[in-house]
């Protein structure tokens, strides 16, 4: 469909071929690589559909009896048309502010599909946003001025425009682009592969910056495997108190706006999976209060470092977060004090700038006035602007920290492929077979959806939310059907897994088939008849039956005593009579001349050369007659 699973199984051949490689020694490299190459601490990039391409490698590595040790995965401006998400799997993804091909920046979906898909997941994960970059640029192949074959600037909106016009002085050159994305790029790989923890602020969502990216102006959002989460606010949660309001958004966070919207895309073939939701806090008043409390046990975070949020806004605003200890002492920091997040990013383009992008708040708990041994609350008021909204994520304790690898942590999913007969009366129902490698000690939820083009109603429209209970290994996905005894085609359409918690996910794509098994109708063709001056010679055609498929024929035009051109003539667009689908009943013209010759009735032939959806002996002739009106 999107070309994944082919660049994935590229991706796994090849790995293939250093494994040969690097331990029998032949190949191209003869011995020079035995024993030297380590297959168990292997890091993968992909830019652009490669960005898909390599996280599908990362779900066919699971399936493999022997996988590879795929440890860290870069995702650069990614596509993600099949909503994979990867757990357990250290990931960064770098968004170009100014991507003029995956302008809505949907890559940022990787990261927030995955960031609660497995229960005391180990991986590291950020979203490194680089303003001033377009997709383009990243490779040189089609960067102007460096590739063999024509290429261009894929941001193609307002040259003059703020900040990615292309004569704007906010965008970066191919050179500086390509220095700030090898700049993230290595320190991604070195830290999570290398361990080298002096990279970790690089991708920690402190943004301290990398010197050798040179002018662009990055922004990072992360999430440590150590932490402790105190609202996720994908739901809701929390004592609202003041003239404060908080619903939970999705799709619908931000409305008319889906280029501009990276959290809350929704594309095919997976369109109705819940997507980045996050609590929308509204307020009118200064006194709103949103207040976490802590339960007993979890209340000693001296082992983290910051507490951290994510946040977005459409209008520049602010809010603060409020600790409070046990003894009643509490901290104050207002978000406009650590974080832009809640100030607007840049740009004015109708349905692309600026983006709606959650950025990290993110507060040191060193030097704050309460005692970290015993956090009673976490507060967030609206104490610092009278009226706004602002959209609100992942409210945690944190420590900053590499990700801890472990092999087949989880089991993995996958789905078979499913050919039926559609029958006559239902109800019925297209089951799909879905089976894990393995038994889990906790309960499998995935995403499952019917997609594809439904070209009648056998078939009814199917997502849900599955769940495979600890203990199990299987399960079946049962999609609607509404079987009927009129003729149509066979329906071909797909199953998309995605959205797995506690899964990985294999085969993720399965083929569903659905095969009519009613008769083709017979259909009937009455001669025609026609009067000069009053538009044509009109033929009726009758069908046995109703048809989901419509009868569609083919049809030529012979002479008899009435000449073709002289008397009849051919429609413009050829003569292809048909019967619409659900309908019995059709007609079609030939068109006459009128002249003034006073003449007999004249006749022609019409020659049925072919007809699709309908029983009919070919050629088939019937006749036509013009009446004189002389």
């Amino acid at each position: 469909m999107t070309g994944s699973l082919a660049r994935a199984q590229l991706v796994l051949a090849h790995l293939k071929l250093w494994q040969r490689w690097s331990t029998r020694g032949d190949g191209p490299f003869g011995r020079k690589y035995v024993g030297k190459v380590d297959l168990q601490r292997v890091g993968l990039m992909g830019h652009s559909r490669g960005g898909e391409g390599v996280a599908r490698a990362v779900q066919l590595n699971a399936e493999l009896g022997e996988p590879f040790g795929i440890r860290a995965v870069l995702l650069l401006a990614p596509g993600g048309f099949l909503r994979p998400n990867l757990p357990g799997v250290a990931m960064s993804v770098i968004l170009p502010y100014c991507d003029g091909d995956v302008s809505d920046l949907s890559g940022q979906r990787y990261y927030d599909d995955t960031r609660y898909s497995m229960t005391r997941d180990p991986a590291a994960r950020s979203t490194v946003l680089l303003m001033g970059a377009n997709h383009n640029f990243f490779n040189t192949e089609w960067t102007p001025g460096r590739s063999v074959a024509p290429s261009d600037d894929d941001w193609t909106a307002d040259d003059k425009a703020e900040p990615c016009g292309k004569k704007s002085k906010q965008r970066l050159t191919a050179v500086e682009q390509e220095a700030a994305g090898r700049a993230y790029l290595a320190g991604f790989f070195r830290l999570e592969l290398g361990r080298e923890t002096a990279l970790l602020p690089l991708l920690d969502g402190s943004n301290t910056r990398a010197r050798s990216a040179g002018r662009a102006v990055v922004s990072v959002m992360a999430q440590s495997p150590h932490r402790y989460d105190v609202a996720r606010l994908d739901a809701p949660s929390g004592v609202l108190t003041g003239a404060a309001r908080t619903r939970i958004c999705a799709a619908d966070c931000v409305r008319n706006a889906d280029g501009r919207t990276p959290h809350w895309v929704a594309d095919p073939p997976v369109e109705n999976l819940p997507a980045g939701r996050a609590t929308e806090l509204s307020w009118t008043g200064t006194d709103g209060r949103l207040r976490f409390d802590l339960p007993a046990g979890r209340r000693d975070v001296r082992q983290y470092d910051v507490l951290s949020l994510r946040a977005a806004t459409e209008k520049t605003t602010d809010l603060s977060v409020r600790l409070t200890d046990g003894r009643g002492r509490s901290a104050s920091v207002p978000v406009s004090k650590v974080s832009k997040a809640l100030q607007p990013l840049p740009g004015k383009i109708a349905d692309l700038l600026p983006k709606v992008l959650m950025q990290t708040v993110r507060i040191p708990l060193a030097g704050l006035p309460v005692d970290l041994r015993d956090v009673r609350s976490v507060e967030i008021r609206t104490d610092r602007v009278a009226r706004g909204t602002a959209y609100l994520a992942d409210l945690s304790f944190s420590k900053p920290s590499v990700s801890h690898w472990r092999p087949r942590m989880l089991p993995v999913l996958s789905v078979a492929d499913l050919d039926m007969v559609e029958g006559d009366s239902g109800p019925r129902t297209a089951d799909f077979q879905v089976r894990m490698s393995r038994i889990s000690p906790r309960p499998v939820t995935f995403w499952a959806e019917a997609s594809g083009d439904l070209i009648s109603d056998v078939v009814v429209p199917f997502h849900a939310r599955v769940t495979i209970p600890a203990g199990h290994r299987s399960t079946t996905i049962k999609v609607p059907l509404r079987p009927n005894k009129r003729d149509g085609d066979d329906i071909k359409f797909i199953m998309v897994l995605s959205g797995s918690t506690d899964a990985m996910i294999g085969r993720s794509l399965a083929d569903g088939t659905v095969r009519d098994d009613d008769p083709t109708p017979t259909i009937t063709i009455s001669p025609g008849v026609g009067t000069e001056g009053r538009g044509g010679v009109v033929f009726q055609m009758k069908l046995s039956a109703p048809s989901d498929r419509g009868a569609n024929l083919t049809a030529e035009l012979r002479s008899g005593t009435a000449k073709l051109g002289t008397d009849f003539i051919n429609p413009q667009e050829g003569l292809y009579p048909q019967v619409n689908a659900g309908e019995t009943t059709g007609q079609f013209v030939v068109p006459i001349k009128d002249d003034k010759l006073r003449e007999k009735p004249e006749t022609f032939t019409v020659v049925i050369t072919a007809a699709d959806g309908a029983v009919l002996k070919v050629p088939y002739r019937v006749q036509g007659t013009i009446r004189d009106n002389d």
